[in-house]
């Protein structure tokens, strides 16, 4: 039986889009209907990445290899896993640094203190619907590991846009190469090398 949470009211009138809620979203997946899928929900919209080809999958287990090793034990890496920004978005980060740990936790987190997407052919979502969504949500620092192009791109302090827009966006942008490094705000005495994330 479907839990009252994720139940849907049929509303009358003409045919309409469905936006799905983030309870609705888990009960899919829950269910296995995103068994061996990358899915996300944005805005009430399901978005479905391909597969995950090599050096995704290699950048992925670097990056969270060096993110782990320059956050302490107050510090959750959360690799692919729920991320909830409101009730209908949850973009699944690959990886995202929460401040805690998960003893005595039953909920998902909603906020972080560090994003990091690996973007191989994805970079302009990850660089418009994604930083958009993630400065709104508040989060200090979202990176983009941009793999064709060989880069780090860093965004920081989120700020409102103008007054009726609705949204916020990330005031500092950097780019970096493979022979930059760099420091996380939550870890300021750590340092990254770029080169140490790309496959």
């Amino acid at each position: 039986m479907m839990p009252a949470s994720v139940a849907t009211p049929i509303p009358p009138g003409p045919p309409r889009n469905l936006r799905w809620t983030v309870d609705q979203f888990h009960y899919l997946g829950d269910l296995g209907m995103f068994e061996g899928r990358r899915a996300m929900l944005i805005d009430g919209v399901i978005i479905e990445e391909g597969p995950m080809n090599p050096p995704h999958a290699i950048a992925g287990e670097k990056t969270e290899e060096a993110i782990r090793a320059v956050f302490g034990a107050r510090w959750r890496v959360r690799v692919q896993k729920p991320l909830v920004l409101g009730q209908t978005t949850d973009p699944e980060p690959d990886v995202a640094v929460v401040q805690g740990t998960p003893q005595g936790t039953n909920t998902h987190p909603t906020t972080a203190e560090l994003v990091v997407e690996l973007s191989d052919t994805s970079l302009h979502f990850d660089t418009t619907t994604k930083a958009e969504w993630y400065a709104t949500a508040g989060i200090p620092e979202y990176w983009v590991l941009d793999l064709p192009n060989r880069r780090l791109l860093v965004y920081r302090d989120p700020e409102p846009l103008p007054t009726g827009l609705g949204a916020t966006a990330y005031r500092t942008h950097l780019t970096l190469g493979p022979t930059d490094s760099v420091s996380p705000l939550a870890a300021p005495g750590a340092t990254i090398a770029v080169a140490d994330l790309l496959p």
